[in-house]
């Protein structure tokens, strides 16, 4: 009897943090992953509006991939020269947050219980050749 009470007294915390650093290691797959291939989109689109849409398509999709929802993320574009970011040779810099909530947690979004705060960079030169 005991050595169940106590196992199960062990273990439930044991697995319940195994599975949390586990959404956590996917989560950082997954927005290294995004940043890297909304990077990639952005320079190869004509102009900065579509490649702002493609760069928030492409983190959508990759972050989903994961298993996150879109809602827990946010996408930061940035250029190096100051107005044109599809000019030739300027680097565009994509940053991924996501916010990864407490798995299993009852009312997690309503209090708002969180995991952690992942976010990743990707730098991208635009080509002189399109």
């Amino acid at each position: 009897m005991e050595f169940t009470f106590l196992g199960l007294l062990l273990m439930v915390p044991v697995v319940y943090f195994i599975i949390t650093v586990g959404q956590l290691q996917g989560g950082s797959f997954a927005v290294v992953g995004a940043a890297d291939q909304a990077a990639k989109v952005f320079v190869a689109q004509s102009d900065a509006a579509s490649g702002r849409a493609a760069a928030e398509q492409a983190t959508m999709v990759a972050l989903a991939d994961y298993g996150h929802p879109a809602g827990n993320a946010s996408v930061e574009i940035h250029c190096d020269s100051g107005g044109d970011c599809t000019a030739a040779g300027s680097a565009v810099t994509v940053t991924v947050r996501l916010t990864v909530p407490l798995p299993l947690a009852p009312f997690g979004e309503a209090l708002r219980l969180n995991a952690g705060q992942l976010s990743a960079s990707a730098t991208q030169v635009v080509g002189r050749f399109r």
